[in-house]
């Protein structure tokens, strides 16, 4: 990045900051904060300034104002004392139960696509939460990270002690590790939701895919198999009709059917290649682990920018995400227009206009030149001012 874009930058980001009124995080007083400020070394060597504690919305708001930061993030632990120097000085008094999802650990492909399946994703989790795992959705904060994925801060009280190990088991529920197929068919029954009724579902279109292709393509894949041979893959494959009957009327009994059923399931489900696993990753949700895991993890703060996009880190009620739209509610830019230089030619959308970026240098409104420097796509080429 050159020296005249990260100004470019700040520049914007200081403006925003001169008009935007960031509510605090709760308990302000006992959060530590950390943030990473446009120096000469950014972004090639970024460094967090970290151990910051305000006495009040109004400091931090203060702060932020006077100092702008390319990011800045909050921790999801209380502290006695967050501005300590060290971890162990702070006394750590409990910490919100965070869910961090984020696309670029699930796929890639544009910036629409990913911001679209990471959304899917939130979607999921949040049902997960109220309908399986009955938390209070009054205690839920979710929040839009204004890069590629959403934070969900669960603030019910009964998490707030939970230490690294229950964290864990939550998480693990929530992202299907750790899953015992076998134990879940035996315990199924009418009316059962989560993962026993998933994994039902997961199983049953397993088999109906592997019904719609050849014959010799499903022996090829299930006698690549540990354990199962081409015998058994053929006599398997001659099954699928009725397993899936059975999935349907009594999932039970397909343990018991015969031993080649269970040979084949018990590969299916132990394997680390097995075809059988991308279903239960779709079925599961892919939340960032150590994030749920990490009791002194710092996460952004809303209302403040994200440096590698220009947007916003937006909070909403999660009734609000189903009409959510990162490329229009999270852009904070105008129409003013900038000259950018792009070495290479793009295509996206952006406040719901689809643009075609040349290779070169051109005119395009603020947002767009605030979005493609962030991400690095271009780098300023100059300001046109047309104030009077």
């Amino acid at each position: 990045m050159r020296p005249a874009t990260r100004i470019f930058i700040k520049q914007r980001f200081t403006d925003y900051y001169d008009k935007a009124r960031i509510s605090p995080p709760s308990s302000v007083k006992e959060r530590e904060f950390g943030f990473i400020f446009f120096d000469d070394r950014y972004p090639g060597d970024i460094r967090m300034r970290r151990h910051i504690g305000f006495s009040s919305g109004d400091e931090m708001q203060e702060y932020v104002k006077s100092l702008v930061p390319a990011h800045a993030y909050y921790s999801a632990a209380y502290y006695r004392t967050p501005q300590a120097p060290t971890m162990g000085d702070k006394e750590w008094l409990g910490a919100d139960l965070i869910f961090d999802l984020d696309a670029d650990h699930i796929m890639r492909g544009s910036y629409e696509a990913m911001l679209e399946r990471i959304k899917g994703e939130a979607e999921k989790l949040l049902d997960v939460l109220d309908n399986e795992l009955g938390i209070d959705m009054r205690t839920i904060k979710l929040v839009f990270s204004g890069g590629r994925g959403y934070h969900v801060h669960v603030q019910e009280l009964a998490f707030r002690d939970f230490e690294p190990a229950e964290r864990r088991e939550l998480v693990d529920y929530v992202c299907g590790t750790g899953i015992s197929p076998s134990l879940l068919l035996q315990d199924w029954k009418p009316g059962r939701h989560g993962w026993h009724e998933r994994f039902r579902l997961v199983l049953t279109r397993y088999l109906q895919d592997l019904s719609t292709r050849p014959l010799k393509e499903v022996k090829a894949e299930l006698s690549s198999l540990r354990g199962v041979g081409q015998v058994m893959a053929e006599r398997f494959a001659g099954m699928i009709p009725e397993l899936i009957t059975l999935l349907n009327t009594n999932p039970s009994s397909i343990l018991f059917r015969d031993q080649t059923v269970r040979t084949v399931f018990g590969a299916l489900t132990s394997e680390r290649e097995s075809a059988l696993l991308p279903y239960i990753r779709e079925a599961a949700v892919q939340a960032d682990e150590p994030v749920t895991t990490d009791t002194r993890r710092l996460i952004r703060l809303p209302g403040s920018l994200h440096a590698k996009s220009g947007f916003k880190v937006v909070p909403m009620e999660v009734k609000e995400l189903h009409d959510f739209d990162p490329l229009i509610d999270a852009v904070v830019f105008g129409e003013r227009e900038v000259i950018i230089e792009s070495e290479r030619e793009y295509s996206f959308s952006l406040l719901g206009s689809s643009y075609d970026i040349p290779k070169g240098r051109l005119k395009v409104p603020e947002a767009v030149g605030v979005f493609l420097c962030c991400r690095g796509m271009a780098e300023i080429g100059g300001v046109l001012d047309h104030a009077s």
